[in-house]
Protein backbone atom coordinates (compact mmCIF):
# COMPACT_ATOMS: atom_id res chain seq x y z
CA UNK A 1 0.00 0.00 0.00
CA UNK A 2 2.78 2.38 0.87
CA UNK A 3 4.55 1.50 -2.39
CA UNK A 4 1.40 2.30 -4.34
CA UNK A 5 1.05 5.69 -2.64
CA UNK A 6 4.70 6.51 -3.34
CA UNK A 7 4.40 5.42 -6.97
CA UNK A 8 1.48 7.75 -7.47
CA UNK A 9 3.51 10.62 -6.06
CA UNK A 10 1.21 11.28 -3.13
CA UNK A 11 1.19 10.67 0.60
CA UNK A 12 -1.02 8.06 2.27
CA UNK A 13 -4.72 8.85 2.43
CA UNK A 14 -7.49 7.93 4.83
CA UNK A 15 -8.41 5.10 2.42
CA UNK A 16 -4.89 3.67 2.57
CA UNK A 17 -5.12 3.62 6.36
CA UNK A 18 -8.58 2.02 6.23
CA UNK A 19 -7.44 -0.81 3.94
CA UNK A 20 -4.28 -1.47 5.96
CA UNK A 21 -6.22 -1.50 9.25
CA UNK A 22 -9.10 -3.57 7.86
CA UNK A 23 -11.79 -0.99 8.65
CA UNK A 24 -14.01 1.45 6.79
CA UNK A 25 -12.74 4.93 5.95
CA UNK A 26 -15.52 6.39 8.13
CA UNK A 27 -14.10 4.46 11.10
CA UNK A 28 -10.67 6.00 10.49
CA UNK A 29 -12.28 9.44 10.37
CA UNK A 30 -14.07 8.85 13.67
CA UNK A 31 -10.88 7.50 15.27
CA UNK A 32 -9.23 10.90 14.73
CA UNK A 33 -12.22 13.24 15.11
CA UNK A 34 -14.36 11.39 17.71
CA UNK A 35 -12.21 8.70 19.29
CA UNK A 36 -14.82 8.05 21.98
CA UNK A 37 -17.11 6.52 19.33
CA UNK A 38 -14.55 3.91 18.26
CA UNK A 39 -13.55 0.87 20.31
CA UNK A 40 -10.23 1.53 22.03
CA UNK A 41 -8.57 -1.52 20.43
CA UNK A 42 -9.70 -0.43 16.96
CA UNK A 43 -8.67 3.17 17.51
CA UNK A 44 -5.23 2.08 18.71
CA UNK A 45 -4.78 -0.16 15.65
CA UNK A 46 -5.78 2.69 13.33
CA UNK A 47 -3.34 5.12 14.98
CA UNK A 48 -0.55 2.55 14.80
CA UNK A 49 -1.20 1.87 11.10
CA UNK A 50 -1.45 5.60 10.37
CA UNK A 51 1.91 6.18 12.05
CA UNK A 52 3.52 3.35 10.06
CA UNK A 53 2.19 4.79 6.81
CA UNK A 54 3.08 8.37 7.72
CA UNK A 55 -0.54 9.53 7.59
CA UNK A 56 -1.56 12.68 9.47
CA UNK A 57 -5.15 13.86 9.65
CA UNK A 58 -5.44 17.40 8.32
CA UNK A 59 -6.96 19.84 10.82
CA UNK A 60 -9.59 21.00 8.33
CA UNK A 61 -10.54 17.41 7.59
CA UNK A 62 -10.88 16.70 11.29
CA UNK A 63 -13.13 19.72 11.58
CA UNK A 64 -15.76 18.32 9.21
CA UNK A 65 -17.68 16.22 11.77
CA UNK A 66 -16.93 18.40 14.81
CA UNK A 67 -16.87 21.93 13.47
CA UNK A 68 -13.45 22.42 15.07
CA UNK A 69 -9.99 22.56 13.54
CA UNK A 70 -7.81 22.46 16.68
CA UNK A 71 -6.16 25.68 15.47
CA UNK A 72 -6.27 29.19 16.89
CA UNK A 73 -4.99 32.37 15.27
CA UNK A 74 -2.72 34.95 16.87
CA UNK A 75 -2.69 38.21 14.91
CA UNK A 76 0.28 40.46 15.74
CA UNK A 77 0.47 44.12 14.73
CA UNK A 78 4.19 43.86 13.88
CA UNK A 79 5.96 40.52 14.07
CA UNK A 80 9.38 42.19 13.77
CA UNK A 81 8.88 44.08 17.04
CA UNK A 82 10.61 42.18 19.87
CA UNK A 83 7.61 43.06 22.04
CA UNK A 84 5.79 40.29 20.18
CA UNK A 85 8.28 37.51 20.88
CA UNK A 86 7.26 36.71 24.43
CA UNK A 87 3.55 37.00 23.64
CA UNK A 88 3.98 34.52 20.78
CA UNK A 89 5.94 32.13 22.97
CA UNK A 90 3.36 32.23 25.76
CA UNK A 91 0.53 31.69 23.29
CA UNK A 92 2.37 28.77 21.69
CA UNK A 93 2.96 27.09 25.06
CA UNK A 94 -0.75 27.32 25.90
CA UNK A 95 -1.81 26.02 22.48
CA UNK A 96 0.55 23.03 22.57
CA UNK A 97 -0.46 22.01 26.09
CA UNK A 98 -4.09 21.91 24.88
CA UNK A 99 -3.29 19.94 21.71
CA UNK A 100 -3.85 22.93 19.44
CA UNK A 101 -1.81 24.47 16.64
CA UNK A 102 -1.10 28.21 16.59
CA UNK A 103 -1.56 30.10 13.33
CA UNK A 104 0.52 33.29 13.40
CA UNK A 105 -0.35 36.30 11.25
CA UNK A 106 1.40 39.67 10.84
CA UNK A 107 -0.79 42.76 10.30
CA UNK A 108 2.22 45.02 9.60
CA UNK A 109 0.82 47.90 11.71
CA UNK A 110 -2.17 48.22 9.35
CA UNK A 111 -5.82 47.95 10.32
CA UNK A 112 -6.71 47.22 6.68
CA UNK A 113 -4.12 44.44 6.43
CA UNK A 114 -5.41 43.05 9.71
CA UNK A 115 -8.93 42.76 8.31
CA UNK A 116 -7.65 41.04 5.17
CA UNK A 117 -5.69 38.52 7.24
CA UNK A 118 -8.71 37.75 9.40
CA UNK A 119 -10.95 37.21 6.37
CA UNK A 120 -8.55 34.51 5.18
CA UNK A 121 -7.95 32.72 8.48
CA UNK A 122 -11.38 32.88 10.14
CA UNK A 123 -12.81 29.81 8.35
CA UNK A 124 -9.84 27.66 9.44
CA UNK A 125 -9.57 28.45 13.16
CA UNK A 126 -11.61 27.88 16.30
CA UNK A 127 -10.79 31.27 17.80
CA UNK A 128 -8.68 34.41 17.46
CA UNK A 129 -6.32 36.42 19.67
CA UNK A 130 -5.74 40.00 18.53
CA UNK A 131 -2.56 41.56 19.91
CA UNK A 132 -2.31 45.37 19.77
CA UNK A 133 -4.98 45.60 17.08
CA UNK A 134 -5.15 48.70 14.87
CA UNK A 135 -8.75 48.06 13.78
CA UNK A 136 -11.72 50.16 14.97
CA UNK A 137 -13.76 48.87 17.91
CA UNK A 138 -16.77 48.22 15.68
CA UNK A 139 -14.78 45.92 13.38
CA UNK A 140 -13.44 43.95 16.37
CA UNK A 141 -16.95 43.52 17.79
CA UNK A 142 -18.09 42.14 14.43
CA UNK A 143 -15.32 39.53 14.52
CA UNK A 144 -16.24 38.61 18.10
CA UNK A 145 -19.72 37.66 16.86
CA UNK A 146 -18.22 35.20 14.36
CA UNK A 147 -15.54 33.44 16.42
CA UNK A 148 -14.42 33.34 20.06
CA UNK A 149 -12.08 36.31 20.44
CA UNK A 150 -9.61 37.68 22.99
CA UNK A 151 -8.07 41.15 22.58
CA UNK A 152 -4.68 42.07 24.06
CA UNK A 153 -3.42 45.53 25.07
CA UNK A 154 -6.77 47.21 24.56
CA UNK A 155 -10.18 47.45 26.23
CA UNK A 156 -13.37 47.15 24.18
CA UNK A 157 -16.83 46.97 25.70
CA UNK A 158 -18.48 43.54 25.44
CA UNK A 159 -15.28 41.84 24.20
CA UNK A 160 -12.94 39.80 26.47
CA UNK A 161 -9.69 41.75 26.89
CA UNK A 162 -6.34 41.31 28.62
CA UNK A 163 -4.25 44.37 29.39
CA UNK A 164 -1.15 45.38 31.31
CA UNK A 165 -1.62 47.69 34.28
CA UNK A 166 -0.40 50.72 32.32
CA UNK A 167 -1.49 53.32 34.89
CA UNK A 168 0.48 51.62 37.67
CA UNK A 169 3.54 51.18 35.45
CA UNK A 170 3.49 54.80 34.31
CA UNK A 171 2.97 56.01 37.86
CA UNK A 172 6.06 54.10 39.02
CA UNK A 173 8.11 55.55 36.15
CA UNK A 174 7.06 59.11 36.96
CA UNK A 175 7.67 58.62 40.69
CA UNK A 176 11.14 57.27 39.89
CA UNK A 177 12.04 60.32 37.79
CA UNK A 178 10.59 62.72 40.34
CA UNK A 179 12.65 61.09 43.10
CA UNK A 180 15.74 61.74 40.96
CA UNK A 181 14.87 65.44 40.85
CA UNK A 182 13.38 65.68 37.35
CA UNK A 183 10.61 68.26 37.07
CA UNK A 184 10.13 68.37 33.28
CA UNK A 185 9.34 65.17 31.38
CA UNK A 186 8.71 64.56 27.67
CA UNK A 187 6.63 61.65 26.41
CA UNK A 188 7.83 60.16 23.10
CA UNK A 189 4.49 58.89 21.80
CA UNK A 190 3.62 55.84 19.72
CA UNK A 191 1.08 55.35 16.89
CA UNK A 192 -2.03 57.48 16.95
CA UNK A 193 -4.23 54.37 16.61
CA UNK A 194 -2.64 52.64 19.60
CA UNK A 195 -4.88 52.20 22.64
CA UNK A 196 -1.81 51.64 24.83
CA UNK A 197 -0.34 54.96 23.70
CA UNK A 198 -3.47 56.81 24.75
CA UNK A 199 -3.70 55.22 28.18
CA UNK A 200 0.02 55.77 28.84
CA UNK A 201 -0.19 59.46 27.96
CA UNK A 202 -3.30 59.93 30.14
CA UNK A 203 -1.63 58.06 32.99
CA UNK A 204 1.48 60.22 32.68
CA UNK A 205 -0.63 63.37 32.86
CA UNK A 206 -2.51 62.08 35.91
CA UNK A 207 0.71 61.20 37.74
CA UNK A 208 2.25 64.55 36.84
CA UNK A 209 -0.82 66.34 38.17
CA UNK A 210 -0.43 64.71 41.55
CA UNK A 211 3.32 65.32 41.71
CA UNK A 212 3.29 68.86 40.33
CA UNK A 213 5.49 68.09 37.32
CA UNK A 214 5.61 69.61 33.82
CA UNK A 215 5.01 67.18 30.93
CA UNK A 216 4.89 67.47 27.16
CA UNK A 217 4.13 65.10 24.31
CA UNK A 218 6.24 64.41 21.22
CA UNK A 219 4.45 62.67 18.40
CA UNK A 220 2.56 60.58 17.47
CA UNK A 221 5.36 58.52 16.00
CA UNK A 222 6.29 55.10 14.73
CA UNK A 223 6.84 52.45 17.47
CA UNK A 224 10.32 51.75 16.13
CA UNK A 225 13.96 52.71 16.58
CA UNK A 226 13.64 55.16 13.69
CA UNK A 227 10.60 56.63 15.42
CA UNK A 228 12.78 57.21 18.46
CA UNK A 229 15.35 59.00 16.33
CA UNK A 230 12.67 61.38 15.06
CA UNK A 231 11.56 62.03 18.65
CA UNK A 232 15.17 62.84 19.59
CA UNK A 233 15.28 65.57 16.96
CA UNK A 234 12.20 67.19 18.48
CA UNK A 235 13.60 66.79 21.99
CA UNK A 236 16.71 68.75 20.96
CA UNK A 237 14.45 71.60 19.92
CA UNK A 238 12.49 71.61 23.18
CA UNK A 239 14.67 69.89 25.82
CA UNK A 240 13.56 68.30 29.07
CA UNK A 241 15.77 66.50 31.54
CA UNK A 242 13.83 63.22 31.26
CA UNK A 243 11.89 61.26 28.64
CA UNK A 244 9.42 58.39 28.92
CA UNK A 245 9.02 56.53 25.63
CA UNK A 246 5.99 54.67 24.28
CA UNK A 247 8.02 51.46 24.11
CA UNK A 248 11.58 50.19 24.41
CA UNK A 249 12.32 50.48 20.68
CA UNK A 250 11.43 54.18 20.70
CA UNK A 251 13.55 54.63 23.84
CA UNK A 252 16.53 52.85 22.26
CA UNK A 253 16.26 54.86 19.03
CA UNK A 254 16.03 58.04 21.08
CA UNK A 255 19.16 57.19 23.10
CA UNK A 256 21.14 56.29 20.00
CA UNK A 257 20.20 59.52 18.22
CA UNK A 258 20.98 61.65 21.28
CA UNK A 259 24.34 59.96 21.74
CA UNK A 260 25.19 60.59 18.08
CA UNK A 261 24.56 64.30 18.70
CA UNK A 262 26.79 64.41 21.78
CA UNK A 263 23.99 64.26 24.35
CA UNK A 264 24.87 61.78 27.10
CA UNK A 265 22.32 59.39 28.63
CA UNK A 266 21.74 59.60 31.57
CA UNK A 267 24.12 62.52 32.36
CA UNK A 268 22.23 65.02 30.20
CA UNK A 269 18.85 63.31 29.90
CA UNK A 270 17.29 60.29 31.62
CA UNK A 271 15.29 57.85 29.48
CA UNK A 272 12.60 55.31 30.46
CA UNK A 273 11.07 52.74 28.12
CA UNK A 274 8.04 50.44 28.24
CA UNK A 275 7.70 46.64 27.89
CA UNK A 276 11.14 45.37 28.99
CA UNK A 277 12.02 43.56 25.77
CA UNK A 278 15.20 41.51 25.64
CA UNK A 279 17.19 44.28 23.95
CA UNK A 280 16.60 46.63 26.90
CA UNK A 281 19.35 44.85 28.83
CA UNK A 282 21.79 44.79 25.91
CA UNK A 283 21.98 48.46 24.96
CA UNK A 284 24.43 50.92 26.53
CA UNK A 285 23.37 52.28 28.90
CA UNK A 286 20.99 49.49 29.89
CA UNK A 287 17.45 50.79 29.68
CA UNK A 288 15.25 51.58 32.67
CA UNK A 289 11.80 50.38 31.64
CA UNK A 290 8.33 49.33 32.75
CA UNK A 291 8.16 45.55 32.49
CA UNK A 292 4.97 44.09 31.05
CA UNK A 293 4.20 40.38 31.66
CA UNK A 294 4.26 39.60 27.95
CA UNK A 295 4.71 35.82 28.20
CA UNK A 296 1.90 35.59 30.76
CA UNK A 297 -0.28 37.70 28.47
CA UNK A 298 0.07 35.28 25.54
CA UNK A 299 -0.37 32.26 27.80
CA UNK A 300 -3.47 33.67 29.51
CA UNK A 301 -5.01 34.79 26.22
CA UNK A 302 -4.92 31.36 24.58
CA UNK A 303 -6.00 29.53 27.73
CA UNK A 304 -8.99 31.85 28.13
CA UNK A 305 -9.79 31.61 24.42
CA UNK A 306 -9.83 27.81 24.48
CA UNK A 307 -12.05 27.84 27.55
CA UNK A 308 -14.57 29.87 25.53
CA UNK A 309 -14.18 27.55 22.54
CA UNK A 310 -15.09 24.65 24.83
CA UNK A 311 -18.22 26.34 26.07
CA UNK A 312 -17.23 28.63 28.93
CA UNK A 313 -19.03 31.96 29.08
CA UNK A 314 -16.62 34.85 28.45
CA UNK A 315 -16.38 37.55 31.10
CA UNK A 316 -16.34 40.70 29.00
CA UNK A 317 -17.49 43.21 31.62
CA UNK A 318 -14.04 43.91 33.03
CA UNK A 319 -10.69 43.30 31.30
CA UNK A 320 -8.18 40.94 32.84
CA UNK A 321 -5.41 43.20 34.13
CA UNK A 322 -1.89 41.82 34.53
CA UNK A 323 0.63 43.55 36.81
CA UNK A 324 3.48 45.76 35.62
CA UNK A 325 6.68 46.74 37.43
CA UNK A 326 9.50 49.22 37.03
CA UNK A 327 12.95 47.80 36.23
CA UNK A 328 15.62 50.38 37.08
CA UNK A 329 18.82 50.19 35.05
CA UNK A 330 21.48 52.66 33.95
CA UNK A 331 19.57 55.02 31.62
CA UNK A 332 18.21 57.15 34.48
CA UNK A 333 20.09 59.21 37.07
CA UNK A 334 19.76 62.23 39.34
CA UNK A 335 19.24 65.60 37.74
CA UNK A 336 22.46 67.62 37.74
CA UNK A 337 21.53 70.57 39.93
CA UNK A 338 24.67 72.60 39.11
CA UNK A 339 23.43 73.60 35.70
CA UNK A 340 20.46 75.69 34.63
CA UNK A 341 21.00 75.75 30.87
CA UNK A 342 22.88 72.69 29.61
CA UNK A 343 24.86 73.09 26.42
CA UNK A 344 22.90 70.45 24.56
CA UNK A 345 19.64 72.30 25.27
CA UNK A 346 20.70 75.19 23.02
CA UNK A 347 21.33 73.02 19.95
CA UNK A 348 18.98 73.27 17.02
CA UNK A 349 18.42 70.73 14.26
CA UNK A 350 16.29 70.65 11.14
CA UNK A 351 14.46 68.16 9.00
CA UNK A 352 12.23 66.61 11.65
CA UNK A 353 8.68 65.50 10.95
CA UNK A 354 7.89 65.03 14.63
CA UNK A 355 5.14 67.04 16.24
CA UNK A 356 4.96 68.05 19.85
CA UNK A 357 2.47 69.51 22.26
CA UNK A 358 3.39 71.13 25.54
CA UNK A 359 1.44 70.75 28.74
CA UNK A 360 2.33 72.34 32.03
CA UNK A 361 0.82 70.29 34.84
CA UNK A 362 0.98 71.73 38.32
CA UNK A 363 -2.12 70.58 40.09
CA UNK A 364 -4.56 70.65 37.16
CA UNK A 365 -4.93 69.15 33.71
Amino acid sequence: MTDQSDALGRGPTIYDVARAAGVAASTVSRAFSRPGRVRSETAERIRRVAAELGYHAHPIARAAPTGRTSMVALVISDITNPFSNQIIHGAHVAAVEAGYSLLLADAQESGLREREVLERVMPTVDGVVLATSRMPDAAIRTIAKQRPLIVLNRTIADVPCIVTDNPRGMRRAVEHLAALGHQRISYAAGPEASWADGIRWRSLRAAATELGLHVRRIGPGEPTISGGAVAATELLRHPTSAVIAYNDLVAIGLMQALTARGVAVPRDVSVVGFDNVYAAELVTPALTTVAAPLHAMGLTAVRNLLAVVRGAKPHALEPVMLPSRLVVRASTSHLRRNRTSPAWATRRVSGSSAKSSSLTVSGSR
